[in-house]
């Protein structure tokens, strides 16, 4: 199901829906960016021209992020909890399926040591899943950026998943795209982190009742208080614009 809310369209998908998406992109080996949208993308996507132009190049977008699931209900969409994939519920599952399929995975982001740490414990989970890693820390636009543009050629991944955060990571893909050899394309965010155990992991139930923003917010406060005590101000101005002149 298609949404179109706040100005920006996501699609109501499940974790079984996205396996789906990216097996039929494999198996027909035609490209496939598959991103994501919580409220933070959503700010960015209207104060960003990036990341709005970045968001017109995707297949398809899932939502991240239980506030978004209570606004696509409240505007009217039949959006079920199930529809929220986040990435740090979402990666153990979908590791394991690209094990069982032999699809191989590029992981792109983190601190120098970090992705390689969190793939060699994804290894010990799911021994047959291949896996390589670099971290996200180089320079974009010179030399280093088209070595690692080479190394992921070399070992040709059927998904690549780029982790820089927002909006590093967009911004990477659609500078790179036409030198990206891999399949499917995700923006994936740190959750290598939180395999790593770098990053604290949320309780699982703050993310099912939408509280997991508080969760970060305590736990990093300098990096993300703009993002969730600044920010929303803006989203709920786009909220009372779609009230009072809703989009057909």
């Amino acid at each position: 199901m298609r949404i179109r809310l706040l100005d920006v369209e996501f699609d109501a998908l499940t974790v079984n829906d996205l396996h789906a998406e990216i097996s039929e992109a494999v198996t027909a080996r035609e490209r496939k960016i598959i991103a994501n949208h919580n409220l933070h993308s959503i700010y960015l996507s209207h104060t960003d021209p990036q990341m709005r132009k970045f968001f017109c190049m995707v297949d398809k977008v899932h939502i991240d992020g239980m506030p978004l699931v209570y606004l696509a209900r409240f505007f009217g969409y039949k959006v079920q909890r199930q529809h929220r994939v986040t990435y740090v519920d979402w990666v153990r599952p979908l590791m394991s399926v690209c094990a069982q399929q032999g699809w191989k995975v590029f992981y792109l982001g983190g601190r120098p040591g970090v992705a390689g740490f969190a793939a060699q414990r994804l290894q010990k989970v799911y021994p047959s899943l291949k896996i390589e890693t670099h971290h996200g820390y180089f320079t974009k636009t010179n030399y280093e950026n088209l070595r690692v543009l080479e190394i992921i050629h070399s070992f040709n991944p059927h998904i690549l998943m780029v982790g820089m955060g927002m909006p590093l990571q967009e911004r990477w893909i659609a500078e790179n795209l036409n030198q990206i050899n891999a399949t499917v394309i995700l923006t994936a965010g740190a959750c290598f982190d939180y395999i790593a155990e770098t990053l604290p992991t949320p309780p699982r139930w703050m993310g099912q009742i939408g509280l997991e923003w508080l969760y970060r917010l305590i736990s990093e406060p300098k990096r993300l208080w703009k993002r969730y005590l600044l920010e929303p101000w803006y989203i709920l101005g786009l909220v009372v614009k779609e009230f009072i002149h809703p989009k057909s």
